[in-house]
């Protein structure tokens, strides 16, 4: 697993934590910072001790996107095309198709590609101090990191044109309001919250939120008919599992379950 210096990396209470650490340039991504959260978010996927995953900044931001004097280096080969293909692309597909809960933790900017990245995960809470900005049409690009994917669907076609023209920033309160996130909580209560939300679904059946996320996933672009099947196919899997026997009997038993993510 690639590691750096850019990136914190714990797993604690079984939940692992990615906490950007470029703090001076708002955690903008480099290549190096990008193939390193590459490698982490792998490497959660096939650890059994990681039941969720948490990423959150450090400083001022969430993350301000890409950083513009890497894109316009001549000397590195990088054109935009590229970082997209290899940095953004395959950062979004580990968040969307690792079958554990993903939540992002917005403590302060989230603009261009670091805002796409926290509406690509699984949940999104914010500070109220966060901020987020379709920040492409201010240097003539368009939204990237699966914006124009997600932020329809979560907003409306309407807003979410607007928005992305404009390069309007809004805070973390209206993008509660509009439905673009989870929950907004007080700066002070920032870390508390999104740390007990973090543990809360480390703690529950694991397989059979991978499961919701899978069908969530299929629901994206199935009809009607074909999103029965993937319910019904999904829930037989759920069915058969470690946590299903658990919670019923837990039900049955008036006690706390205690899942296994199995």
């Amino acid at each position: 697993m690639r590691t750096s210096d850019l990136i914190q990396f714990d797993i604690k209470n079984k939940v692992a934590y990615i906490q950007f650490l470029r703090t001076d340039k708002y955690n903008a991504f480099v290549r190096e910072m990008a193939l390193a959260f590459q490698d982490i978010l792998s490497a959660c996927q096939e650890d059994d001790r990681v039941r969720a995953i948490c990423i959150v900044g450090s400083g001022k931001a969430f993350s301000a996107g890409q950083d513009l004097a890497e894109a316009i280096d001549p000397d590195n080969g990088l054109s935009i095309g590229r970082i997209v293909e290899e940095h953004y692309n395959p950062i979004i597909q580990l968040i969307r198709y690792i079958e554990k809960p993903v939540i992002a933790a917005i403590n302060g900017v989230a603009a261009g590609a670091g805002a796409n990245i926290a509406l690509a995960c699984d949940v999104t809470i914010a500070s109220e101090k966060a901020s987020f900005i379709q920040a492409f049409s201010k240097i003539g690009l368009i939204p990237d990191s699966a914006g124009t994917f997600f932020l329809p669907r979560l907003i409306g076609f309407a807003r979410a044109s607007a928005l992305m023209m404009t390069g309007d920033k809004i805070s973390g309160e209206e993008a509660y309001k509009m439905g673009m996130i989870y929950k907004v909580c007080p700066e002070e209560e920032f870390e508390k919250s999104y740390m007990a939300l973090a543990e809360k679904l480390a703690s529950m059946p694991t397989l059979a939120l991978g499961l919701t996320k899978r069908a969530l996933n299929k629901s994206m672009y199935n009809n009607l008919e074909e999103q029965l099947a993937i319910e019904k196919e999904l829930q037989s899997i759920a069915g058969e599992s470690h946590d299903y026997k658990e919670g019923i009997a837990a039900f049955l038993e008036k006690r706390k379950p205690d899942y296994k993510g199995k």
